[in-house]
């Protein structure tokens, strides 16, 4: 199976706006140059937040070509391109539906590996100034997801991804949010999910506290995630 990488974007945290100043690494440009995907990060790119951004499991945020005609036209924002949702890779060929957890590609002379979903966050609301577009990327599933990379390499727009290895077929991306986000209540699954190697640690956290029951806690979690602040 094979795809190809069809733009790569890089970004350092900023500050942005001026009336309520807020630090993200969100805007990322779009490069043409071979750049070094190391194991945290692409050269170039950094997080703010590196509670919830970035590092090992999370080097590389991924977002399918495919979704941006949807978004404009849902959003009514036509101007929308390749690493406005802040995205590294935009990608062709592939989406949440035919890329599973602990997929392992081939990208020049880097390997990575898929480690989670995207869970969208308020700082994509914010940079649109649309209230629920987090929300809306998680409900749609049209979320994304992360790699870890297992080699480190060069890698430039234009390049192929190759499917190297599939070890878990049935986790789909795709089943990994419907899991998380639409069938909270399955915990055979969810302990399924979270016997998986690859999957990463903070998944693996929020699928054992949804196992011992905490799920009010998870609620709470996830609302801060998706609105900022205090959700209590």
């Amino acid at each position: 199976m094979n795809a190809q990488v069809n733009s790569i974007q890089v970004g350092l945290p900023q500050v942005i706006g001026t009336v309520k100043p807020w630090t993200s690494g969100f805007l990322k440009q779009a490069v043409r140059q071979p750049l070094w995907l190391g194991t945290i990060n692409l050269a170039g790119d950094g997080q703010a937040d590196l509670v919830h951004h970035g590092g090992l499991h999370k080097a590389v945020c991924v977002y399918p070509a495919a979704h941006y005609p949807y978004w404009r036209s849902t959003l009514g924002m036509p101007n929308l391109t390749a690493g406005d949702f802040g995205e590294n890779f935009t990608v062709d060929e592939l989406t949440e539906e035919n890329v599973c957890i602990g997929d392992v590609w081939t990208i020049g002379e880097a390997t990575v590996q898929v480690s989670q979903p995207r869970q969208p966050c308020w700082k994509l609301a914010r940079r649109w100034d649309i209230k629920d577009l987090a929300l809306q990327v998680q409900q749609t599933g049209r979320t994304g997801w992360y790699f870890r990379v297992l080699v480190e390499g060069t890698v430039q727009p234009g390049m192929a991804l190759a499917l190297a290895e599939r070890p878990n077929p049935q986790w789909t991306i795709a089943e990994a949010n419907r899991l998380m986000h639409h069938d909270q209540a399955n915990l055979v699954d969810a302990a399924r999910l979270g016997d998986i190697a690859a999957l990463s640690p903070s998944w693996k956290t929020t699928l054992r506290n949804r196992i011992e029951n905490d799920l009010q806690l998870n609620e709470q979690s996830v609302r801060k995630r998706l609105e900022g602040g205090d959700a209590s």
